[in-house]
């Protein structure tokens, strides 16, 4: 019997169950975040959308104060706090309007003691279950895992944080971008803060060092967003063809003392593409001296050092725990070691690399040749 047209809509356009978070992401205050965020909420008002500001910072920025005076703002919930008076965003009012689309600006905010949660990405959390659209904005710098480095890098500690799974948890990332040069503009203008504080700003966290390293941070992270999308998309429509647009180099090791010339080679290759570099090693529960244990894990940080990540996983055979890796991970180019061995030996090596073939999508293969035997790894 054939179907209704309802019910092909329902079978392209699944009940959506939990709201979408669409994540501005800018390297430092003052690239466009809410700015972008409000411009994009004004355009999808004017298409029929119901949207609300739960919450948006305006800084004293006219023009974002401009922008967000064309959407309904929701009232803040008032809360006092040793005597203080304090403004925080209403989670129970959202909720209780269901909008289409909530605006929450500052991501890494914490809420003042007495909220219902200690963080607003944790508000954000109940509001994408009520299966409401949000559109937020974060700093890199807030992100849990990157706050050291730019902690080190500027030497501004990093209070306020957000886990990393927040942000990968994000169906969409978009960045604010700006250079530099142009950053510090703006911030000479007293576009950002009032330009009494402009020279001090500049000469510290707007240091045009701090913003380069900042902003290549900043575009790691939306580059890594696109990549799981892509993957995403590939696993659900099932396409086993590499449409990698990066050159992705992976290593297979073992415990020989010969691994660290083979990751140097793949680091060089990646480099030279301008790539990422994985090494993999497949313990297939052969039990190993001591002396191969700590080779082993010279070689892996060997790997870390040249940026590379090490990837160690237990399988009984090594072309097809790298097959799987190559495929989960969209490898362009693989290296093997070869060692200079003769006989059965040899053919069992050459079988091996063949099972890898048969079951990989197009890649390149180099086949590293080595002074000691370690053949007995692959199989």
């Amino acid at each position: 019997m054939p179907k209704t047209p309802e019910e092909w809509l329902e079978h392209a356009d699944p009940q959506k169950t939990r709201g979408t978070l669409k994540l501005f992401l800018g390297y430092a205050p003052g690239v466009g975040k809410t700015f972008n965020m409000l411009s994009e909420a004004i355009r999808r008002q004017r298409r029929g959308e119901d949207i609300v500001v739960g919450i948006v910072e305006t800084h004293g920025r006219p023009c974002t104060a401009e922008l967000v005076e064309q959407l309904t703002v929701l009232p803040r919930k008032h809360l006092e706090y040793r005597g203080v008076a304090f403004e925080e965003m209403d989670l129970d009012a959202i909720l209780e309007r269901q909008p289409q689309i909530v605006l929450v600006d500052e991501l890494a905010h914490t809420n003042i003691e007495g909220s219902k949660n200690a963080k607003r990405y944790q508000d954000v959390q109940e509001i994408l279950a009520a299966n409401i659209d949000v559109l937020s904005t974060l700093n890199v710098q807030h992100i849990e895992s990157i706050a050291p480095t730019v902690q080190r890098i500027t030497g501004v500690e990093i209070r306020e944080t957000v886990p990393d799974w927040v942000v990968q948890q994000a169906d969409e990332v978009v960045m604010a971008d700006l250079t530099p040069e142009a950053l510090q503009t703006r911030m000479r203008r007293g576009d950002i803060y009032p330009v009494a504080r402009a020279d001090r700003a500049l000469a510290n966290f707007f240091r045009r060092g701090n913003l380069i390293a900042l902003r290549e941070l900043a575009l790691q992270l939306v580059s890594k967003a696109v990549d799981r999308n892509l993957t995403t998309y590939m696993d659900a429509h099932h396409i086993r063809e590499n449409w990698s647009v990066r050159e992705r180099v992976l290593v297979c090791i073992s415990s020989s003392p010969t691994s660290r010339y083979l990751i140097a080679r793949g680091a060089r290759i990646a480099t030279a593409a301008e790539g990422d570099l994985f090494v993999l090693y497949v313990d297939n529960g052969n039990e190993l001296s001591e002396e191969r244990k700590r080779t082993l894990a010279n070689s892996m940080q060997f790997a870390r050092n040249l940026k590379g990540e090490v990837i160690e996983v237990k399988a009984s055979s090594v072309p097809l725990a790298a097959a799987a890796l190559v495929r989960e991970r969209r490898i362009t180019q693989v290296l093997f070691g070869r060692s200079t061995t003769t006989g059965l030996r040899k053919y069992f090596y050459y079988y091996a690399i063949q099972r890898f073939l048969n079951d990989v999508p197009t890649v390149d293969v180099h086949i590293v040749t080595q002074p000691e035997r370690e053949d007995e790894d692959a199989r």
